[in-house]
């Protein structure tokens, strides 16, 4: 059994992330696995010196949206884009890894968006990610990262009173994680930190919300409940910037 460290990170634009050190980041984490989401980008439109590291990426059809990619210094069995089903396949949002003993998968979770004007989309993409995740959960456990834009719980922002009924903190987004976990799946930082509070990783631009650390936690961990018992550490690394978000990490023993 080895001990693996994997970071995720919504960067906001690869391109303009490139420009604040990406790369000095990128290998400071001595990461196994790399996962990003928000790329904003299509392959080869920017050059991402990671050696030691086979690149996945999974762009948008729309340019300078969304998107994800993978760095992985263990070369998978395979790799799939997307969760198979076309009307959820068109923004570049899911890649997964299959390895020998797991799953690894990475996701940009749909934004509900102002005035909530995605949430009835939101929903059928939660029900059908969670059935995605079951499925391969049958097959071997999975690891599972990314900005999957809710907040589950009052503990996982600053303001839950006033943000209520916004967008990643509504009751039905809320409820679909609490759906997700009860699959069969753990919040890592969760399941080690249950009562940590004032760790986000995630700011608003505006009103100085990070200075102030008026945050969210909306980047994640999530393993099958099989490997939590594996978990070593899961940390917010609220002292990198660089984008929005900072990276989220995992070690844990495969």
């Amino acid at each position: 059994m080895n001990t693996l460290k994997f970071v995720s990170w919504n960067v906001n634009g690869l391109r303009a992330c490139l420009e604040k050190d990406f790369m000095g980041i990128f290998n400071g984490f001595d990461a196994d696995i790399f996962a990003l989401q928000e790329t904003k980008m299509q392959e080869g439109q920017a050059e991402v010196p990671a050696e030691g590291y086979f690149q996945y990426w999974n762009s948008a059809d729309k340019k300078g949206y969304s998107g994800t990619a993978v760095f992985s210094r263990i070369e998978p069995l395979s790799v799939t884009c997307g969760i198979g089903i076309d009307k959820h396949d068109h923004e570049g949002r899911v890649i997964t890894l299959e390895f020998e003993k797991f799953y690894f998968v990475t996701c940009y979770t749909p934004n509900s968006q102002n005035e909530l004007a995605r949430l009835d989309y939101r929903m059928e993409w939660e029900d059908d990610f969670r059935k995605f995740l079951m499925e391969l959960d049958k097959n071997k456990p999975v690891v599972l990262c990314g900005d999957l834009n809710v907040a589950h719980k009052e503990i996982d922002l600053k303001n839950p009173k006033t943000n209520r009924r916004n967008a990643g903190f509504t009751d039905e987004e809320r409820e679909k994680m609490t759906s997700l976990l009860e699959s069969g799946f753990c919040d890592s930082f969760r399941y080690l930190y249950p009562d940590a509070t004032d760790i986000y990783s995630w700011w608003s631009y505006r009103f100085k919300a990070r200075e102030k650390n008026a945050g969210w936690r909306i980047d994640y961990f999530i393993t099958s409940d099989s490997l939590k018992g594996n978990i070593k550490e899961a940390k917010i690394h609220t002292d990198v910037f660089g984008s929005d978000h900072c990276p989220v990490s995992l070690e844990i023993d495969i």
